[in-house]
């Protein structure tokens, strides 16, 4: 499987960890950066190319990483049809898969171990995504709001918010 892969100078190391794992494990890294380590690398650069990337990419996945891995994601989701989940553990990695059909996965590589982030990487890769009804429902939701600005109705069993003057 094709994987690109973006950081900042926080999970630079972390990075090309997994772009020598994920060859060796019979995937095709594609390293978007930074290519050489630079204490002042901001993020943006770098995980918004890998995320482009993925999403022309049919069949991809990406993984985008830094310190925490909050702005990584926030930065992988502002391009069009990326869905970028968090990963702080094997089981929401398969989650963000499973339920929510995440292109690309976050890692923080100061919150977590090599060998942690490794593992949430792999079983990223390893799952697929349910099909669930309900998850297609969501997803498509979500692809709907992205193209037309359109918030989704609320279900009529719920009440509505009174409007604030």
């Amino acid at each position: 499987m094709r994987v690109y892969l973006g950081s900042d100078h926080a999970g630079y190391e972390l990075k090309n960890h997994l772009v020598e794992w994920l060859a060796s494990a019979g995937h095709e890294p594609v390293d978007c950066g930074p290519h050489l380590f630079d204490a002042e690398d901001d993020y943006p650069p770098f995980c918004l190319r890998a995320a482009e990337r993925t999403v022309a990419d049919s069949g991809s996945l990406g993984v985008v990483i830094g310190g925490s891995g909050n702005g990584e994601q926030i930065a992988a989701n502002k391009v069009p049809g990326a869905r970028c989940a968090l990963a702080w553990s094997a089981e929401t990695a398969a989650l963000a898969r499973e339920h929510n059909d995440a292109n690309l996965v976050s890692v923080g590589a100061r919150m977590h171990t090599t060998e942690e982030a490794v593992s949430f990487v792999e079983t990223f890769l390893n799952t697929s995504f349910s099909q669930g009804e309900r998850h297609r429902r969501r997803i498509g939701m979500l692809a709907d709001y992205e193209r037309t600005g359109e918030l989704p109705p609320v279900p009529a069993h719920h009440p509505q918010a009174s409007s604030q003057p």
